[in-house]
């Protein structure tokens, strides 16, 4: 029992280890940014909805950040024929595992499994390695089987290594950062804003009630704290002559 108590206990400090070997970059997440949430919502829509679905939301729900159902049906409304679809594609699961060995992963809720900054450092982790399947591979995800779909963006990066010696005097070879090899259409700083624009609408995307859920969480704590005033005022009222 007092091994499976220590087990149990050291599981958050292993798993916190294993994600901790690659810095993560905050990513700039802001629900409250309409305009980044569109901008989000398009590069999605026009980049990852091709073989990444979003089942559990709807086209109309983008309405919520400032999109008409009119812009949404001219301009975002590509693999869907109603507003109120949800976001699937249609690559079929069996041709999506054939082609790239597991089928894409719905994108849903991947900020709320991942984190947010977690998938805004892959975004911009991915790097140029012809000993892969795809030709790409990732700083944060090492031996990715997802090609590089935005390296037009931001054109094509070069691993730079480090030589580190271990305990017992073996060397190994550590990446220690990417090079711009290549430019794409975007600056790096471009690329950087656009999949921040992506990472927020992920984010949002995630849990798109989050702001109402908290707005209406701090009403019910205010109103918590002035019935608690009324409710001992009261109590004090209702008490005064009990001995």
């Amino acid at each position: 029992m007092k091994k499976l108590l220590f087990l149990l206990l050291a599981l958050p400090t292993a798993v916190w280890a294993a994600g901790a070997s690659v810095p993560l970059d905050r990513a700039p997440v802001n629900p409250h940014n309409q305009e980044s949430l569109q901008r989000g919502a398009s590069v999605f829509v026009n980049y990852c909805l091709s073989c990444h679905a979003a089942g559990y939301m709807r086209y109309n729900r983008m309405q919520d950040f400032g999109l008409s159902e009119a812009l949404i049906k001219e301009n975002l409304l590509f693999a869907a024929d109603k507003p109120g679809e949800t976001m699937q594609v249609s690559m079929r699961a069996k041709d999506a595992k054939e082609w790239f060995g597991v089928a894409p992963p719905d994108l849903s809720v991947i900020t709320r499994s991942r984190g947010a900054d977690w998938v805004y450092t892959y975004l911009r982790g991915f790097y140029r390695d012809n000993s892969r399947p795809m030709g790409w591979n990732n700083k944060v995800f090492d031996n990715v089987g997802m090609p590089h779909v935005l390296h037009d963006l931001q054109g094509q990066m070069v691993p730079v290594y480090r030589v580190e010696k271990s305990a017992d005097g073996v060397e190994h070879k550590m990446l220690d950062r990417l090079e711009l090899a290549r430019p794409g259409s975007m600056t790096l700083a471009e690329y950087d804003a656009l999949v921040g624009d992506l990472v927020n609408y992920l984010a949002w995307m995630g849990e798109p009630a989050k702001s109402q859920r908290m707005h209406i969480g701090v009403a019910v704590l205010l109103f918590l704290g002035l019935f608690y005033v009324v409710a001992f005022y009261l109590k004090k009222e209702y008490w005064k002559d009990v001995h």
